[in-house]
């Protein structure tokens, strides 16, 4: 393979003639059996960079991305192209997650989008290793790492993939991610030699403000009233969300809110309106934004301060994706560092909590100690908080850290389809005597419908054994609960809410361990994270440098543009700084190093000043780097 035939394949489905920078880069590693991890903002054209290397190839391109939206949008530009493609992800029946890995192993398919969540089901497994895979393709790479900002313990089990294929690449992307992180996605994905491969993080058409205030709400207005075009307001509750956008309603802005607890059809809805411009501002939770390429918005406000840079970059990058000026504002108060710091704390609760929660879960569900590993439950996480008395957010947290050290997983909140599995083994069933032909009848007609019923929970299509089975659904129900009282299977009812999955029996509190690695070390990385966004919010240095300074990025000079540069500016306007560049040019041409050692200012201002003479043509640099004056 080579250049042109990238060109071609660019041009013919996409209709462009110039790739991006570090695309064609990253096409010709991939394209070289390189492993490759790729460092590209938001909206730098991601999708592309694994997209011809799968098309250049035989075989098929495995996509890992957690995100159902993402899927479903690339599928959907994938198959308007005429390319064929399909998906995986968590509350499909198993029948057709069963036919979509045949197609992937004997049929024409290009794409798999898979969630990282099904990848260590034996079902996907073992076809995985009889499929002609060309790439692997691992989307939000640095969930992988448990020093990044959004660890998820299903990425780790990627790794293993490399195993039953080591010859296919691995293509690692991610729009965020620090020195340390990098190195540890490469590690973790077992990358074969390090491989990096990042574009800037400058984005020169975004302007980064950030507004010091008591009075959020009337900056707010003030900054939607100065700045035209369409916007999102980022908060951190649920709540929240729902007062800023009715607020604004009642300044007479279009304005509605989105988040995590609205029903699937209302969130489409309202996602539709913002996309076609039928509204103008969306107040959001980090629920809204993934997946969504709407390349016009002018202006994202982040009213609550982000627990990290890696957030509020990859958030506040959602403006400007066209290229055209655009503005990414922070409002920040005195009362948001205590608030981030509750915030932390509640992110970590003590130890001892963490284990009390264990226990109560387990008590909830009536497991004795010994029991429940591979059984799966609908939990209210409300519910059992007001329950056992504790703070929903604590529960949150204290269930991510076991997710974090193998206990149990929890998923988000879906319509989850009804799912069974045989708690008895195949031969064992076979020697059962129901008593009741109607039972015989059910369980004849669940083996002959459906697999792996003895190793997973399978999910089953109600309506559909209504019809094979000749019973009605209130009485397909009570059987199949009948069959759940007598041992025979787990049955776990239909119904939109999240399921914990029990990975391990339960063990006596006492044994219950937490690692180091997932609770002392990763508060310690949260810690430095938020100082870090503190420092952002409080500099008086170049918001752009100390972005992309965090991310790794050599900075040889400031935006220009932000508010501190700007401030600077004019600092350097009224101090005649940019007078004594000119009479220090007029001796000859300068390098910008002897400018700084020559004038008694501070290095950023005067980089500032340089910056702003260039920009307006009144000084120029020449081939060898010095600056001289125009004439």
């Amino acid at each position: 393979m080579n250049d042109e035939t990238y060109y071609r394949l660019l041009k013919q489905y996409w209709g462009y003639t110039s790739f991006r920078p570090q695309q064609l880069e990253t096409i010709r590693a991939v394209c070289g059996r390189n492993d490759v991890l790729l460092l590209m903002p938001t909206g730098g054209g991601k999708s592309i960079v694994y997209q011809i290397p799968g098309l250049a190839a035989e075989g098929i391109c495995i996509v890992i991305t957690p995100l159902i939206a993402l899927m479903k949008d690339q599928i959907d530009q994938l198959r308007k192209r005429h390319i064929s493609a399909v998906s995986i992800h968590g509350g499909m029946p198993f029948r057709d997650i069963d036919r979509i890995l045949d197609n992937c192993v004997y049929g024409d398919v290009k794409f798999l989008f898979i969630a990282p969540e099904r990848i260590d089901s034996e079902v996907f497994r073992s076809r995985y290793a009889r499929m002609n895979v060309s790439l692997l393709a691992v989307d939000e790479a640095h969930c992988i790492s448990q020093w990044g900002y959004d660890f998820r313990p299903a990425y780790l089990e990627i790794g293993r993939l490399r195993d039953a294929h080591p010859e296919v690449p691995i293509l690692a992307l991610t729009a965020s991610a620090t020195a340390d992180v990098a190195d540890d996605i490469m590690s973790r994905l077992k990358f074969r030699s390090p491989y990096l491969l990042r574009t800037s993080f400058a984005r020169d058409n975004l302007v980064y403000v950030v507004r010091k205030t008591e009075d959020k709400s009337a900056q707010l207005t003030r900054i939607l009233q100065n700045v035209a075009g369409s916007a999102i307001v980022y908060v951190r509750t649920r709540d929240r969300a729902e007062s800023v956008a009715d607020f604004l309603k009642r300044q007479g802005f279009s304005a509605d809110f989105y988040h995590g607890g609205m029903n699937y059809f209302t969130r489409s809805e309202r996602q539709d309106a913002w996309i076609n411009d039928h509204l103008r501002i969306m107040v959001a939770t980090n629920a809204f934004g993934m997946g969504i390429d709407k390349r016009d918005v002018r202006l994202v406000i982040h009213y609550d301060l982000c627990d990290s840079l890696e957030n509020y970059y990859q958030e506040s990058g959602r403006a400007g994706r066209d290229g055209q000026k655009a503005y990414a504002v922070l409002l920040y108060s005195e009362g948001d560092v205590p608030r981030a710091s509750q915030r932390l704390r509640l992110d970590y609760p003590p130890l001892k909590t963490i284990r009390q929660i264990y226990e109560s879960i387990f008590n909830y569900l009536n497991i004795a100690i010994g029991d429940g590993k591979g059984s799966a439950y609908t939990f209210n996480i409300y519910e059992f908080a007001a329950r056992f008395r504790f703070f929903v957010p604590t529960v949150i947290h204290a269930v991510k850290i076991l997710q974090q050290n193998g206990y149990m997983t929890l998923t988000d909140e879906q319509d989850n389809p009804s799912r069974i599995r045989f708690t008895v083994t195949r031969d064992a069933l076979y020697r059962i005597r129901v008593d009741r032909k109607e039972l015989d009848h059910l369980i004849m007609v669940l083996l002959r419908r459906y697999t792996g019923l003895f190793s997973d929970f399978v999910p089953i299509d109600e309506d559909e054994l209504t019809h094979l089975s000749g019973y009605t659904p209130e009485r397909l129900r009570e059987l199949l609960k009948m069959l759940w009282q007598l041992h025979i299977i787990r049955y776990i009812p239909g119904k939109r809410s999240p399921v914990l999955y029990l990975s391990e029996e339960r063990l006596p509190t006492r044994d219950v361990r937490i690692t180091p690695e997932s609770y002392t070390q990763r508060k310690a990385c949260a810690t430095q994270r938020l100082d870090q966004m503190l420092r952002y919010a409080t500099a008086d240095e170049c918001r752009s440098t100390i972005i992309r300074r965090y991310f790794g990025e050599t900075v040889d000079h400031p935006c220009g543009v932000c508010d501190v540069c700007l401030k600077n500016k004019r600092s350097c306007q009224h101090s005649g700084l940019a007078d004594e560049i000119y009479a220090r040019l007029r001796t000859g041409p300068t390098s910008v190093r002897e400018l700084i050692a020559s004038l008694r200012h501070s290095p950023e201002n005067i980089l500032t000043a340089i910056t702003e003479l260039l920009h307006d043509g009144k000084i120029t640099e020449d081939e060898a780097g010095k600056l001289r004056i125009n004439t």
